[in-house]
Order: structure tokens, then C-alpha cells, then sequence
């Protein structure tokens, strides 16, 4: 293989979520959420854990920011709990859990490593919940002033802002196919709170540019790339349609302030659309400084008419299967990243999570040998490479992820990390693959 240099300035970091490291779920003060309510419900999790304790971050954040330095990490991205801020969603902000955030932040600034924080990464509060949670339009202001709070507490401590993660799995996994917390099956609810965390974004970006916040402010969406199965009409249409009704759905108000007309006149008539206010798109639309990028997969598509609502049939492509089951195309993100460039011009990207579910295990040396992952890795950074060649304003790279954590609704079945967490001991041990990523962070390629 040649050697693959990348730009001096490009930025290598991992990437984590509160729910799913931090635990500490009752402490300080902290409400209740959303996903712990999910988790201790029965039969939502397939091996019936929970992220009470998670890989108990809260307690030992300083030794995991001593792992992310011998690692060599120049950024690192986590998450905000909503909940651990303000308890009851709204009200009186709690003082103890803005002191945490502070604590972490001051100890990554001391140790050389860059921040960026995730406002949202699902983890909303019940209280919010109660009152309908994202399909309650009601919620896009309560999203404004609790992230106006954190502007204001954390400004000058964080480099890269990132309003939401991932509001296609907020809304269509949560409200619709119930596999996340809420566990609500109704579709016409997820277009309505797909819509209502879009205005959410948009207000928090407008708050973030009127107080004058130090940094860059963007979202992070996940993408999959849809392919047409056979060279023919009616499959390319199967890919568009995929695209618009779930890339293009979160992507298209963002950037061309409006609702892909594909996916819109595939649900009128079929679901309830969402109300959308007079200023609503001018306020989604508001600019951003970048796009974060997640993919883990593609999918094959061919037209389905039983396949409501879209009618549209989807198969993932590659041969070989991560833990999780999900094919390994690195060309799917090649292909996807220059489709956003050409669709929405030449906006500055990072890949805020990349990496794959291995059965990692322990050897009788006390080492964790992940060679499948690190395989990933080199083939999907290998694309990201090819990608920035090919024009593509790529920023940085962020490998998902830093810890083995509590993978939602897998539970602690799945290990996506390059640190190896004994869920009984919390004992950390860096994987092969984590060793391998310092030496590409070091040599600035490989």
C-alpha cells in the first residue's frame, strides 16, 4: 500500500455520548432521561442492562483523558446530558452537573487535547417526555434556552459546537420504529419531530451567533449511501427516494431551507405532514460553520410497493459483517461524501463517527487484538483520503469510538471501542487498534 499522508491541519479525534459512558445516572443531582426510563423498561434492551453505571466516566474522567493523551488524540467529541443540566428539562439549571462539564473541559484544555461538545445526543429529559417530547413544537424553545445556558457557561472552553446528533435516529428510531427511547410507533409523530429538532438546531445556532459564542458551530447527521440493486429506472429511483426521504430530509432544510419535494409527495396523503410555521425554514436554514458526518453502512435498493411507507426495499451491501451486522463498503462513503459536495457545495466536513463492532476479547497477555477493526479502520480512512483528493473539504476524522460503552439498545453486547472496557471492573486496556491510531495521529497518515 502507499503511503497516505493528509493535510498537517486535519484533525484526529474519537468520539463518545453521555448515556453511554458517563453513568452516575441518579447522582448530583442529575434527572432522569428519556433512555433511562427505555432502559429499565423490560424487554427494551436485548441483554437487560442499563447506562446506570455505564463505564462510570463521570468518576474517572481524568483517567480516560490520560488514555486519550498516551493515545495521541487531538480533539475529542462527547456529549452533554440535558438532564444533568436541568433535571426537569426546564427551571432552575443544577448547579453540580454545569461543574462537571467545566471539570472535563479544564482537564482536556490542560492536557492539549481539543473539545467538541454534542448539545443532544438523545438522552432528553423525561419531564420533557411527558409533555410529548420532540413532537411538541414546544420543545424546540426549551432546546433554545438550555443551550443558551451552556453558550454562556462554557463559552471560551470548547472549540467545536455540534447542536445535535444524529435527529433522523431521534425521530424515525424513537417515534416510529420504537427500537429507542421513546419506543413510540408512529410515523406521522417522527416527521413531526423530525421537524421540531430541525427548528430546534436552527435556534440554537441563531442563540449561538447572537451571544457571540467562541467557536464553530454545525450538526451531526448520519448517512447511509442508498444504490440503485440493477442498472435500471425504476431502481434509481429506489436509491433517490431513500436518499431524500432519510439524507436529504435532515440535509435539504439545512442548507437549501426546504423539505426534499421526493420524499414530500411520497407522504402526502399517506401520513400527517408536519405544521410548518411561516419563518420555520429561515430559522433551520440559519448558516453553518461545518457538517458532521456519520456513516457506518450502504444499501441496495429496489423498488417494493408493499414496503410502506416508501416502497422501497433495502439490503445492505458488503460481503463481510461487523459485529452489529452491518456490511463493510468503504466505497459507500466515498461516494456519499462526494454527493454532498456536489449537492451542497463545498461546506467544511468532519467524519464525527466512523468505525465497526468487533468480539473483542482479552488474550492470555493482557492485550486486546481487534485486527478486524483495525482493518476497518485503514479501508474507511482510506476512502476519506481518496475523497479529499477528489476535492472534498474534509476537516477531520473521528473514530467511533473512544470506549467500549452501553450500545443503546444492544446494551454492553456490542464493543465499537479502541479502549476495552471490563464492564465488571471498569478497567481500561488500549486495543491493538487503539496503538495503531496513535502511530497514523503521529505520522499524520500511514
Amino acid at each position: 500500500m502507499e503511503k497516505i499522508v493528509f493535510p498537517q491541519d486535519f484533525l484526529w479525534g474519537a468520539s463518545t455520548a453521555s448515556y453511554q459512558i458517563e453513568g452516575a445516572a441518579f447522582e448530583d443531582g442529575k434527572g432522569e432521561s428519556i433512555w433511562d426510563r427505555f432502559a429499565h423498561t423490560p424487554g427494551r434492551i436485548s441483554d437487560g442492562t442499563n447506562g446506570d453505571i455505564g463505564c462510570d466516566h463521570y468518576h474517572l474522567y481524568k483517567e480516560d483523558i490520560a488514555i486519550m493523551k498516551e493515545i495521541g488524540l487531538k480533539a475529542y467529541r462527547f456529549s452533554i446530558a440535558w438532564p444533568r443540566i436541568f433535571p426537569g428539562g426546564t427551571g432552575r439549571p443544577n448547579a453540580a452537573g454545569i461543574d462537571f462539564y467545566k471539570r472535563l473541559l479544564s482537564e482536556l484544555r490542560e492536557n492539549g487535547i481539543k473539545t467538541t461538545v454534542t448539545l443532544y445526543h438523545w438522552d432528553l429529559p423525561q419531564k420533557l417526555q411527558d409533555k410529548g417530547g420532540w413532537a411538541n413544537r414546544q420543545i424546540a424553545d426549551d432546546f433554545e434556552a438550555y443551550t443558551r445556558y451552556l453558550f454562556e457557561q462554557l463559552d471560551g472552553l470548547v472549540d467545536w459546537w455540534i447542536t445535535l446528533n444524529e435527529p433522523f435516529c431521534s425521530s424515525f428510531l424513537g417515534y416510529w420504529m420504537g427500537m429507542h427511547a421513546p419506543g413510540i410507533q408512529d410515523f406521522s409523530m417522527a416527521l413531526s419531530a423530525s421537524h421540531h429538532l430541525l427548528l430546534a438546531h436552527g435556534k440554537a445556532v441563531k442563540a449561538f451567533r447572537e451571544m457571540g459564542t467562541k467557536g464553530e458551530i454545525g450538526i451531526t447527521l448520519n448517512m447511509d449511501y442508498y444504490y440503485p440493486l440493477d442498472d435500471c429506472n425504476d431502481d434509481r429511483r429506489a436509491a433517490e427516494i431513500s436518499h431524500a426521504a432519510f439524507n436529504a430530509w435532515f440535509a435539504d432544510p439545512i442548507f437549501k431551507g426546504k423539505y426534499p419535494e421526493t420524499a414530500w409527495e411520497l407522504y402526502r396523503g399517506k401520513v400527517v405532514l408536519p405544521e410548518i410555521g411561516a419563518s420555520d425554514f429561515s430559522v433551520i436554514s440559519e448558516k453553518l460553520d461545518f457538517l458532521g458526518l456519520n456513516h457506518y453502512f450502504s444499501d441496495s435498493n429496489t423498488m417494493c410497493p408493499g414496503e410502506w411507507p416508501l416502497g422501497v426495499k433495502r439490503d445492505m451491501i458488503g460481503e463481510n459483517r461487523t459485529d452489529m451486522g452491518w456490511g463493510i463498503n468503504p466505497d459507500g462513503l466515498y461516494d456519499l461524501l462526494m454527493r454532498l459536495k456536489k449537492d451542497y457545495g463545498d461546506i467544511p466536513i468532519y467524519i464525527t463517527e466512523n468505525g465497526c463492532a468487533t468480539r473483542d476479547i482479552v488474550n492470555v497477555r493482557g492485550e486486546v487484538e481487534d485486527c478486524n477493526r483495525l482493518d476497518y479502520l485503514t479501508r474507511y480512512i482510506s476512502a476519506v483520503h481518496r475523497a479529499m483528493k477528489d476535492g472534498v473539504n474534509l476537516k477531520g476524522y473521528y473514530q467511533w469510538s473512544l470506549l467500549d460503552n452501553f450500545e443503546w439498545a444492544y446494551g454492553f453486547s456490542k464493543r465499537f471501542g479502541m479502549v476495552y472496557v471490563d464492564y465488571k471492573t471498569r478497567k481500561r486496556i488500549i486495543k491493538k487498534s487503539g496503538h495503531w491510531y496513535g502511530k497514523v495521529i503521529a505520522e499524520n497518515g500511514f
